[in-house]
Protein backbone atom coordinates (compact mmCIF):
# COMPACT_ATOMS: atom_id res chain seq x y z
CA UNK A 1 0.00 0.00 0.00
CA UNK A 2 1.11 3.73 -0.67
CA UNK A 3 0.81 5.87 1.89
CA UNK A 4 0.60 9.61 0.75
CA UNK A 5 0.52 12.89 2.95
CA UNK A 6 -2.61 14.97 2.34
CA UNK A 7 -3.26 18.15 3.75
CA UNK A 8 -6.82 20.18 3.50
CA UNK A 9 -6.47 22.63 1.37
CA UNK A 10 -10.08 24.16 -0.27
CA UNK A 11 -9.25 25.65 -3.33
CA UNK A 12 -9.98 29.59 -3.22
CA UNK A 13 -12.80 29.66 -6.19
CA UNK A 14 -14.62 26.82 -3.96
CA UNK A 15 -14.76 29.56 -1.31
CA UNK A 16 -15.92 32.21 -3.48
CA UNK A 17 -18.89 30.06 -5.00
CA UNK A 18 -19.81 29.29 -1.14
CA UNK A 19 -20.02 33.24 -0.09
CA UNK A 20 -21.93 33.91 -3.03
CA UNK A 21 -24.23 30.80 -2.97
CA UNK A 22 -24.79 31.99 1.09
CA UNK A 23 -25.31 35.93 -0.03
CA UNK A 24 -28.21 34.97 -2.46
CA UNK A 25 -30.18 32.42 -0.48
CA UNK A 26 -33.60 31.97 -1.39
CA UNK A 27 -35.34 32.00 2.43
CA UNK A 28 -38.79 30.44 2.92
CA UNK A 29 -41.28 31.24 4.97
CA UNK A 30 -41.27 30.87 8.53
CA UNK A 31 -42.09 28.14 10.25
CA UNK A 32 -45.92 28.52 12.24
CA UNK A 33 -44.90 27.51 15.32
CA UNK A 34 -42.60 28.42 17.98
CA UNK A 35 -40.37 25.67 18.27
CA UNK A 36 -38.31 23.28 16.40
CA UNK A 37 -41.77 20.63 15.32
CA UNK A 38 -41.79 21.81 11.74
CA UNK A 39 -37.82 21.90 11.64
CA UNK A 40 -35.37 24.01 11.75
CA UNK A 41 -36.30 27.80 12.87
CA UNK A 42 -36.09 30.01 10.45
CA UNK A 43 -34.39 33.02 12.59
CA UNK A 44 -31.95 30.17 14.22
CA UNK A 45 -30.90 29.37 10.35
CA UNK A 46 -30.18 32.69 9.14
CA UNK A 47 -28.19 33.47 12.65
CA UNK A 48 -25.94 31.06 11.95
CA UNK A 49 -25.76 31.51 8.14
CA UNK A 50 -25.47 35.52 9.08
CA UNK A 51 -22.15 34.13 10.92
CA UNK A 52 -21.39 31.65 8.11
CA UNK A 53 -20.88 34.50 5.58
CA UNK A 54 -19.35 37.32 7.73
CA UNK A 55 -17.48 36.28 10.60
CA UNK A 56 -16.33 32.54 10.05
CA UNK A 57 -12.77 31.79 8.78
CA UNK A 58 -12.41 28.61 7.11
CA UNK A 59 -8.92 28.95 6.12
CA UNK A 60 -8.33 29.61 10.35
CA UNK A 61 -10.39 26.39 10.71
CA UNK A 62 -8.68 24.46 7.74
CA UNK A 63 -5.20 25.12 9.84
CA UNK A 64 -6.60 23.77 12.66
CA UNK A 65 -7.69 20.26 11.15
CA UNK A 66 -4.43 20.43 9.47
CA UNK A 67 -2.83 20.44 12.82
CA UNK A 68 -3.04 16.35 12.63
CA UNK A 69 -1.38 14.22 10.37
CA UNK A 70 -3.12 13.01 7.58
CA UNK A 71 -2.99 10.59 4.52
CA UNK A 72 -4.84 9.00 1.30
CA UNK A 73 -4.21 5.27 0.70
CA UNK A 74 -5.58 2.79 -1.80
CA UNK A 75 -7.97 0.68 -0.35
CA UNK A 76 -10.17 -2.13 -2.20
CA UNK A 77 -10.18 0.34 -5.29
CA UNK A 78 -10.81 3.49 -2.87
CA UNK A 79 -8.65 6.22 -1.82
CA UNK A 80 -9.44 6.26 1.83
CA UNK A 81 -8.33 9.42 3.64
CA UNK A 82 -7.74 9.44 7.11
CA UNK A 83 -6.18 10.77 9.98
CA UNK A 84 -2.87 9.15 11.32
CA UNK A 85 -2.11 10.80 15.06
CA UNK A 86 0.51 8.70 16.51
CA UNK A 87 1.29 9.04 20.12
CA UNK A 88 4.53 10.00 21.79
CA UNK A 89 4.68 7.16 24.35
CA UNK A 90 6.10 3.83 22.54
CA UNK A 91 3.59 1.77 23.99
CA UNK A 92 0.53 3.56 22.74
CA UNK A 93 -2.56 1.28 21.84
CA UNK A 94 -3.66 1.97 18.13
CA UNK A 95 -7.46 2.75 18.43
CA UNK A 96 -9.37 3.13 14.71
CA UNK A 97 -12.28 5.92 15.39
CA UNK A 98 -15.24 5.38 13.19
CA UNK A 99 -18.10 8.42 12.84
CA UNK A 100 -21.14 8.26 10.85
CA UNK A 101 -23.61 10.47 8.93
CA UNK A 102 -24.00 13.40 9.24
CA UNK A 103 -20.81 13.89 11.58
CA UNK A 104 -17.10 13.51 10.07
CA UNK A 105 -13.48 13.48 11.23
CA UNK A 106 -14.57 17.16 13.13
CA UNK A 107 -16.40 15.05 15.42
CA UNK A 108 -12.66 13.63 17.10
CA UNK A 109 -11.56 16.80 16.92
CA UNK A 110 -11.08 17.32 20.43
CA UNK A 111 -10.49 13.73 21.59
CA UNK A 112 -7.29 13.28 19.39
CA UNK A 113 -5.22 15.06 21.56
CA UNK A 114 -5.98 13.67 24.86
CA UNK A 115 -6.19 9.91 23.52
CA UNK A 116 -2.52 10.29 22.00
CA UNK A 117 -0.71 12.79 24.81
CA UNK A 118 -2.48 11.42 28.35
CA UNK A 119 -0.01 12.42 29.97
CA UNK A 120 -0.74 16.75 28.83
CA UNK A 121 -4.53 15.77 29.64
CA UNK A 122 -5.03 14.26 32.49
CA UNK A 123 -4.14 10.76 31.63
CA UNK A 124 -0.96 8.53 32.83
CA UNK A 125 1.36 6.57 29.42
CA UNK A 126 -0.50 3.80 29.84
CA UNK A 127 -3.58 5.66 28.85
CA UNK A 128 -2.07 6.22 25.21
CA UNK A 129 -3.46 5.82 21.91
CA UNK A 130 -1.73 5.85 18.53
CA UNK A 131 -5.18 7.38 16.78
CA UNK A 132 -6.52 6.15 13.26
CA UNK A 133 -9.64 8.28 12.26
CA UNK A 134 -10.77 7.46 8.52
CA UNK A 135 -13.29 9.54 6.56
CA UNK A 136 -15.91 6.96 5.22
CA UNK A 137 -16.10 5.93 1.79
CA UNK A 138 -18.33 8.47 -0.18
CA UNK A 139 -17.59 11.18 3.22
CA UNK A 140 -15.38 13.80 3.64
CA UNK A 141 -12.11 13.66 1.72
CA UNK A 142 -12.23 9.99 1.03
CA UNK A 143 -12.93 9.04 -3.13
CA UNK A 144 -16.94 8.43 -3.54
CA UNK A 145 -17.82 4.35 -4.64
CA UNK A 146 -18.68 4.81 -8.59
CA UNK A 147 -20.41 1.44 -8.21
CA UNK A 148 -22.86 -0.28 -5.55
CA UNK A 149 -21.49 -2.55 -3.57
CA UNK A 150 -19.66 -0.34 -0.33
CA UNK A 151 -21.78 -1.46 2.24
CA UNK A 152 -20.82 -1.60 6.32
CA UNK A 153 -19.19 -4.98 6.03
CA UNK A 154 -17.58 -4.21 3.10
CA UNK A 155 -16.19 -0.39 4.65
CA UNK A 156 -15.40 -2.85 7.97
CA UNK A 157 -13.26 -4.69 6.09
CA UNK A 158 -11.72 -2.02 3.88
CA UNK A 159 -10.64 -0.01 7.52
CA UNK A 160 -9.56 -3.71 8.86
CA UNK A 161 -6.91 -3.91 5.70
CA UNK A 162 -5.91 -0.53 6.59
CA UNK A 163 -5.27 -1.12 10.32
CA UNK A 164 -2.84 -4.41 8.74
CA UNK A 165 -0.89 -2.20 6.10
CA UNK A 166 -0.02 0.25 8.51
CA UNK A 167 1.56 -2.15 10.51
CA UNK A 168 -0.74 -3.04 13.32
CA UNK A 169 -1.27 -7.00 14.30
CA UNK A 170 -3.66 -5.46 17.26
CA UNK A 171 -5.74 -2.99 17.83
CA UNK A 172 -9.09 -1.38 19.17
CA UNK A 173 -11.83 0.01 17.32
CA UNK A 174 -14.19 2.37 18.32
CA UNK A 175 -17.36 3.66 16.39
CA UNK A 176 -20.59 5.56 16.92
CA UNK A 177 -23.59 5.86 14.52
CA UNK A 178 -22.51 4.11 11.13
CA UNK A 179 -18.93 3.92 12.67
CA UNK A 180 -21.22 1.40 15.45
CA UNK A 181 -22.25 -0.69 12.82
CA UNK A 182 -18.72 -0.68 11.41
CA UNK A 183 -16.82 -1.33 14.61
CA UNK A 184 -19.65 -3.96 15.06
CA UNK A 185 -18.48 -5.60 11.83
CA UNK A 186 -15.06 -5.22 12.36
CA UNK A 187 -15.56 -7.19 15.91
CA UNK A 188 -16.85 -10.24 14.40
CA UNK A 189 -15.24 -9.95 11.06
CA UNK A 190 -11.12 -9.23 12.08
CA UNK A 191 -10.94 -10.91 15.34
CA UNK A 192 -7.03 -12.28 14.51
CA UNK A 193 -6.71 -8.51 14.97
CA UNK A 194 -9.07 -6.14 16.81
CA UNK A 195 -8.34 -6.85 20.01
CA UNK A 196 -11.96 -5.29 20.93
CA UNK A 197 -14.29 -3.01 20.45
CA UNK A 198 -16.25 0.24 22.01
CA UNK A 199 -19.45 1.73 20.53
CA UNK A 200 -21.89 4.08 21.76
CA UNK A 201 -25.10 3.35 19.66
CA UNK A 202 -26.59 -0.46 18.69
CA UNK A 203 -29.03 -0.79 16.38
CA UNK A 204 -29.62 -4.35 17.99
CA UNK A 205 -33.96 -4.94 18.84
CA UNK A 206 -34.94 -6.89 22.05
CA UNK A 207 -34.38 -10.04 21.62
CA UNK A 208 -37.10 -12.63 20.96
CA UNK A 209 -38.62 -14.07 23.77
CA UNK A 210 -37.59 -11.12 26.00
CA UNK A 211 -39.44 -10.87 29.49
CA UNK A 212 -40.44 -7.91 31.47
CA UNK A 213 -38.58 -5.08 30.01
CA UNK A 214 -36.27 -3.13 32.23
CA UNK A 215 -36.59 0.38 33.10
CA UNK A 216 -33.85 1.13 30.28
CA UNK A 217 -35.39 -0.71 28.17
CA UNK A 218 -38.65 0.70 28.86
CA UNK A 219 -36.76 4.18 27.90
CA UNK A 220 -35.51 2.84 24.90
CA UNK A 221 -38.26 1.42 23.37
CA UNK A 222 -40.05 4.59 23.74
CA UNK A 223 -37.04 6.89 22.45
CA UNK A 224 -37.24 4.64 19.44
CA UNK A 225 -41.00 5.29 18.99
CA UNK A 226 -40.19 8.76 19.33
CA UNK A 227 -37.36 8.42 16.74
CA UNK A 228 -39.91 6.58 14.03
CA UNK A 229 -42.08 9.11 14.68
CA UNK A 230 -40.71 12.22 14.39
CA UNK A 231 -37.16 12.13 13.63
CA UNK A 232 -37.05 9.27 10.94
CA UNK A 233 -37.66 10.84 7.97
CA UNK A 234 -33.90 11.58 6.84
CA UNK A 235 -33.50 7.18 6.57
CA UNK A 236 -36.49 6.85 5.00
CA UNK A 237 -35.48 9.58 2.26
CA UNK A 238 -31.61 8.52 2.29
CA UNK A 239 -32.40 4.92 2.17
CA UNK A 240 -35.02 4.74 -1.20
CA UNK A 241 -33.90 7.88 -3.05
CA UNK A 242 -30.13 9.65 -2.22
CA UNK A 243 -29.56 10.62 -5.86
CA UNK A 244 -32.74 12.42 -6.05
CA UNK A 245 -31.43 14.60 -3.10
CA UNK A 246 -28.59 15.15 -3.32
CA UNK A 247 -29.66 17.53 -6.27
CA UNK A 248 -31.02 20.08 -3.54
CA UNK A 249 -28.12 19.41 -0.82
CA UNK A 250 -25.46 20.01 -3.37
CA UNK A 251 -26.57 23.11 -4.53
CA UNK A 252 -27.39 24.70 -1.50
CA UNK A 253 -25.22 25.33 1.04
CA UNK A 254 -28.04 26.57 3.28
CA UNK A 255 -30.08 23.43 2.87
CA UNK A 256 -26.88 20.93 3.39
CA UNK A 257 -26.70 23.05 6.71
CA UNK A 258 -30.46 22.74 7.81
CA UNK A 259 -30.53 19.19 6.78
CA UNK A 260 -27.45 18.21 9.49
CA UNK A 261 -28.39 21.03 11.57
CA UNK A 262 -31.68 19.61 12.69
CA UNK A 263 -29.77 16.18 13.48
CA UNK A 264 -27.80 18.08 15.93
CA UNK A 265 -30.10 19.93 17.66
CA UNK A 266 -32.28 16.60 17.63
CA UNK A 267 -29.39 14.13 18.99
CA UNK A 268 -27.52 16.58 20.83
CA UNK A 269 -27.82 16.65 24.73
CA UNK A 270 -28.60 20.47 25.22
CA UNK A 271 -31.64 22.47 27.22
CA UNK A 272 -32.99 23.97 24.01
CA UNK A 273 -30.00 25.15 21.67
CA UNK A 274 -27.39 23.28 20.39
CA UNK A 275 -25.15 26.58 20.56
CA UNK A 276 -25.52 25.69 24.00
CA UNK A 277 -23.19 23.06 24.14
CA UNK A 278 -21.54 22.82 20.47
CA UNK A 279 -19.44 25.45 19.49
CA UNK A 280 -20.56 27.25 16.36
CA UNK A 281 -17.18 26.67 14.25
CA UNK A 282 -16.88 22.66 15.42
CA UNK A 283 -20.39 22.56 13.30
CA UNK A 284 -19.92 24.77 10.44
CA UNK A 285 -16.42 22.67 10.11
CA UNK A 286 -18.45 19.58 10.27
CA UNK A 287 -20.77 21.27 7.25
CA UNK A 288 -18.22 22.59 5.47
CA UNK A 289 -16.33 18.75 5.16
CA UNK A 290 -19.68 18.27 3.08
CA UNK A 291 -19.96 21.11 1.39
CA UNK A 292 -16.59 21.22 -0.15
CA UNK A 293 -16.21 17.93 -0.99
CA UNK A 294 -19.83 17.70 -2.69
CA UNK A 295 -20.66 14.65 -0.41
CA UNK A 296 -24.39 14.87 0.45
CA UNK A 297 -25.44 12.36 -2.14
CA UNK A 298 -22.34 9.98 -1.98
CA UNK A 299 -22.82 9.93 1.88
CA UNK A 300 -26.73 9.19 1.72
CA UNK A 301 -25.96 6.70 -0.29
CA UNK A 302 -24.84 4.07 2.72
CA UNK A 303 -28.45 3.75 3.84
CA UNK A 304 -29.14 2.93 0.65
CA UNK A 305 -26.77 0.10 1.01
CA UNK A 306 -27.08 -0.86 4.32
CA UNK A 307 -29.80 0.76 6.45
CA UNK A 308 -31.88 -1.99 7.62
CA UNK A 309 -30.22 -4.66 5.42
CA UNK A 310 -27.62 -6.22 8.20
CA UNK A 311 -27.37 -9.21 9.46
CA UNK A 312 -27.01 -9.88 13.11
CA UNK A 313 -23.17 -10.67 13.80
CA UNK A 314 -22.08 -12.16 16.94
CA UNK A 315 -18.87 -10.55 18.46
CA UNK A 316 -16.58 -12.82 20.16
CA UNK A 317 -13.70 -10.35 20.91
CA UNK A 318 -13.88 -8.65 24.06
CA UNK A 319 -16.54 -5.46 23.89
CA UNK A 320 -17.10 -2.47 25.69
CA UNK A 321 -20.50 0.02 25.41
CA UNK A 322 -20.76 3.40 27.01
CA UNK A 323 -24.63 4.90 27.55
CA UNK A 324 -25.44 8.92 26.71
CA UNK A 325 -28.48 9.68 27.90
CA UNK A 326 -29.80 12.07 24.85
CA UNK A 327 -28.35 9.32 22.16
CA UNK A 328 -31.01 8.41 19.33
CA UNK A 329 -31.55 4.70 21.54
CA UNK A 330 -29.35 3.97 24.23
CA UNK A 331 -28.03 0.68 23.98
CA UNK A 332 -29.86 -1.42 26.76
CA UNK A 333 -27.47 -4.53 28.20
CA UNK A 334 -30.03 -7.82 27.92
CA UNK A 335 -30.57 -6.72 24.22
CA UNK A 336 -26.71 -6.70 22.83
CA UNK A 337 -26.06 -9.42 25.29
CA UNK A 338 -27.08 -12.40 22.98
CA UNK A 339 -24.50 -10.86 20.14
CA UNK A 340 -21.33 -10.18 22.02
CA UNK A 341 -19.96 -12.99 24.09
CA UNK A 342 -17.64 -10.83 26.41
CA UNK A 343 -19.03 -7.45 27.48
CA UNK A 344 -16.39 -6.93 29.32
CA UNK A 345 -17.22 -2.90 30.26
CA UNK A 346 -20.64 -1.09 30.79
CA UNK A 347 -20.84 2.56 31.93
CA UNK A 348 -23.81 5.32 31.75
CA UNK A 349 -22.72 8.87 31.59
CA UNK A 350 -24.75 11.22 33.04
CA UNK A 351 -24.86 13.78 30.08
CA UNK A 352 -24.22 13.57 26.80
CA UNK A 353 -26.01 12.79 23.36
CA UNK A 354 -25.16 10.89 19.78
CA UNK A 355 -22.20 12.76 19.27
CA UNK A 356 -20.09 12.17 22.49
CA UNK A 357 -16.80 13.45 21.19
CA UNK A 358 -18.08 16.47 20.04
CA UNK A 359 -20.10 17.03 22.89
CA UNK A 360 -18.59 15.80 25.95
CA UNK A 361 -15.26 15.13 24.75
CA UNK A 362 -13.86 14.56 28.10
CA UNK A 363 -16.18 11.83 29.18
CA UNK A 364 -15.70 10.08 25.54
CA UNK A 365 -11.93 10.11 26.43
CA UNK A 366 -12.27 8.99 30.15
CA UNK A 367 -14.65 5.95 28.37
CA UNK A 368 -12.49 4.93 25.94
CA UNK A 369 -9.47 4.88 28.47
CA UNK A 370 -11.42 3.11 31.01
CA UNK A 371 -12.36 0.48 28.30
CA UNK A 372 -8.61 0.23 27.11
CA UNK A 373 -7.87 -0.34 31.03
CA UNK A 374 -10.77 -3.16 31.55
CA UNK A 375 -8.41 -5.37 28.77
CA UNK A 376 -5.54 -4.83 30.14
Amino acid sequence: MTVAPYTIAVPDDVLADLHDRLARTRWPDAETVDDWSQGVPLTWLQGVCDYWLHHYDWREREAALNHFDQFVAPVDGLDLHFVHQRSPHAGATPLLLSHGWPGSIVEFHHVIEPLTNPTLHGGSPDDAFHVIAPSLPGYGFSSKPAAPGWTVERIADAFAALMTSLGYDRYLAQGGDWGAAITHAIGASDPAHCAGIHTTLTSTAPPAGAGEPSAAALRAIDRGIRHGKLDAGYAKQQRTRPQTLGYGLTDSPVGQAAWILEKFWSWTDHPGDPLDVLDRDDLLDNIMIYWVTASATSSARLYWESYGRGERQRVEVPAGFTVYPEEIVPPVREWVEPDFANICYWNEQPRGGHFAALEVPELFVSDVRAFAAALR
